[in-house]
């Protein structure tokens, strides 16, 4: 999957990038080849580590005046970053995130209100799943957008405090954005661009992931902001 992102990457060069990948779990070195035009840092991690705390280590080495939080099932066919900079480029708006496709072209909830108990119960009760927000042809300002791909100014996630790196996996985006509406920063979605997204939707098949899940929706509701 990484490899077939770099290549997408590769084709939208009109945007200069810095590439850090994450090698969460020790594997063989993976070689990017030697036509890749921008510099890809690889980031190798003798532990496992939660989604946060990868992303805070990249941002850490990351360079740029913006900073993108990019999961490697993403796939990419034009070049998404002019219309989520001219979104970042008014100083009231904190993250901007493209339009999420499934494979198959349908548009995935990826631009939600923030979780209520009610909703939980009535989700763990069977209940339908929707959209929440209608998606037209203007950017909108949904309470949240999913962390699969998500685009900040370095200096507003950098002022935030970046990812709690308490939550392992999951709710840490729901988490960011609460944080950054709290701080009157607006969060918006582009529908005018979009991303493919090939969802392993592991906490539906694995009870460690889902396991993960749990705790961190009580956290979610139990901790403190901060």
């Amino acid at each position: 999957m990484v490899n077939h992102l770099i290549a997408d990457l590769v084709a939208i060069t009109a945007t200069r990038l810095e590439v850090i990948v994450t090698n969460n779990i020790p594997t063989s070195r993976t070689d990017f080849g030697a036509t890749v035009p921008f510099p890809v840092i690889l980031l190798e991690n003798a532990q496992p580590k939660g989604f946060g705390a990868n992303h805070n280590a990249a941002f850490r080495r990351a360079q740029g005046e913006f900073f993108c939080v990019l999961n490697p099932d993403i796939r990419i066919s034009s070049d998404p970053f002019p219309a989520l900079l001219a979104e970042l480029s008014r100083p009231q708006v904190g993250a901007a995130a493209p339009r999420i496709l499934s494979p198959s072209g349908g548009v995935e909830d990826s631009a939600r209100r923030f979780p209520t108990a009610a909703f939980l119960v009535r989700k763990a009760l069977g209940g339908a799943r929707t959209i929440d927000y209608p998606i037209v042809d203007k950017p909108i300002s949904p309470d949240w957008v999913a962390g699969m791909f998500m685009l900040f100014r370095r200096e507003i996630f950098a002022e935030v405090g970046g990812f709690d790196e308490s939550y392992f996996l999951y709710y840490e985006d729901v988490d960011l954005c609460r944080r950054l509406r709290r701080r009157g920063l607006d969060v918006r979605m582009v529908p005018s661009v979009d991303v493919i997204h090939d969802a392993r939707r592991e906490s539906r098949r694995s009870l460690r992931y889902l396991s993960w899940h749990i705790e961190s929706m009580l956290r979610y509701f139990l901790q403190p902001v901060k």
